[in-house]
């Protein structure tokens, strides 16, 4: 079945942009599939020409110039349970291939046996003891006529192989995750800041409104009307530090640390990374290479295939080779230098005849499972193809909005200023000073915001080029 994809999967690596197409196109297909191909470039354009810069990849965080988080993600890398749990399937996917290989060579058991027994006639008052010894060397082997167990050690090997891009693949997604988590950490801190800077501001102009409507400048509704200002925009306050101590905590567990264990680094407030310089992106069939998630689902496929041709191999004889090596003694002490010498030599040749179908369902489910992960390894194609152009619209688009909101945010910031001086000299009204502070503080935390998801989306980039990960 699928001559070419068997084909390539001998090759050494692949994932090539001529060997993908046929290898889609080898797979069994429905009507009406339409089978993925890989663009020769991305269409939302890279930012820097050239090819995929693997090395700036693998750790990609440190382009962010920021010790905390540097330290954030070694320590996840290290501790995270996800990671150790992905280093535990890899050691069972090992020994699953040592069990398929000992299937090659042949089972040896040794054995010692040892009876006794004592007779005595009475009538003739004669009492005969006898005593027998005896050791053994079995050996038994299924030889591997047709290469059914190759097989299935190949499908163990790829089994493994899949284990191991998996862990490398848990390395990317925590990586990107502690590093969003982190972003989040600094753009809350942020925005409490500008809060708190903004509720000064308010609360001097509610005490300003406050002297003036009891010198009988102004009625009791500008006063209220400032108070009501401060305490709707105080109110905020509770939320943000919620979401500042359910980051750290979340930064712990990713960590593998219990709450609060991180609270001592995390503890002093730090500006936002600042955007790395943009990084060369290459071309869509470098990334499918560089993606361990890609490589897994290929790694399964291959598992898949070898496990449906080790089935067809059921419908051919089996060859088995049995035998043995004895001796036998009269005493314990001539097992050496025994009485007698005991070889035995027994091959059976079986072939199925009748098995009720079992043996063809069985090459179905394997089939079937084949085309399954063909199937994930479509999906996953698509889905890689998909996240580099989406995070690299995300990157550009995010730095045009942020680029808007700072200058909106400066314009506001400077109205504001001036809206609060010219009612302390009577020459504004209050609510002319309220709208002013208002805008200026939503458009600071919008900017915080942009901000933040320029960073998520250069996390967004890099995860999706597969960086993060290290080989072990």
């Amino acid at each position: 079945m699928h001559a070419t994809a068997h084909a390539l999967l001998r090759r050494p690596s692949w994932l090539v942009l001529a060997g993908l197409p046929a290898l889609l196109a080898a797979a069994p297909a429905s009507s009406g599939d339409a089978r993925p191909a890989v663009p020769p470039q991305w269409q939302a354009g890279a930012a820097v020409a050239g090819p995929l810069d693997t090395a700036a990849l693998a750790n990609w965080w440190k382009r962010f110039d920021d010790p905390v988080l540097d330290q954030l993600i070694d320590n996840a890398l290290r501790q995270s349970p996800d990671i150790r749990t992905a280093l535990s399937r890899i050691a069972s996917a090992r020994a699953s291939k040592n069990i398929e290989r000992s299937g090659l060579f042949p089972s040896l058991n040794a054995s010692a046996s040892g009876s006794g027994s004592r007779t005595e006639v009475r009538a003739t008052d004669v009492t005969t003891t006898t005593e027998n010894y005896g050791a053994s060397l079995d050996a038994s082997w299924e030889i591997d006529l047709f290469g059914k167990q190759r097989l299935a050690l190949s499908a163990a090997q790829a089994d493994l192989a899949q284990a191991t891009e998996n862990f490398h693949a848990a390395q990317v997604s925590l990586a990107a995750e502690v590093a969003t988590a982190y972003v989040t950490l600094r753009s809350t801190e942020a925005q409490l800041a500008a809060l708190e800077t903004s509720l000064s501001a308010q609360a001097e102009t509610a005490q300003i409104a406050q002297w003036r409507q009891q010198a009988g400048i102004v009625s009791v509704l500008d006063a209220r009307q400032a108070t009501s200002a401060l305490e709707q925009s105080r109110a905020s306050l509770p939320s943000l530090c919620q979401t500042l101590s359910e980051t750290r905590n979340q930064l712990a567990t990713l960590c593998g640390r219990t709450p609060g264990e991180l609270d001592a680094l995390l503890a002093a407030p730090r500006a936002l990374p600042a955007v790395p310089a943009s990084l060369a992106t290459g071309i869509p069939a470098e990334t499918l290479r560089q993606r361990p998630d890609i490589r897994a689902a290929e790694r399964g496929f291959e598992a898949a295939v070898a496990r449906t041709k080790s089935a067809k191999r059921d419908r051919l004889p089996s060859l088995s080779l049995t035998g043995s090596l004895g001796v036998e003694s009269l005493k314990a002490g001539d097992i050496f230098s025994p009485d007698r010498n005991l070889a035995r030599l027994v091959g059976s040749l079986s072939a199925p005849i009748f098995a009720a179908g079992r043996i063809q369902a069985t090459i179905q489910i394997k089939t079937e499972a084949e085309r399954q992960a063909l199937i994930a390894y479509e999906s996953a194609v698509l889905s890689a193809l998909a996240e580099v152009e989406n995070a690299q619209t995300s990157v550009a688009r995010t730095a045009e909005r942020l680029a808007s909101l700072s200058r909106a945010a400066e314009a506001a910031s400077e109205a504001s200023t001036l809206a609060a001086q010219k009612y302390q000299a009577g020459q504004a009204d209050l609510l002319v000073a309220l709208d002013a502070q208002r805008t200026s503080l939503s458009l600071e935390q919008q900017r915080v915001a942009a901000q933040a998801a320029q960073l998520t989306a250069h996390i967004r980039l890099y995860k999706s080029l597969g960086g993060g990960w290290s080989s072990l």
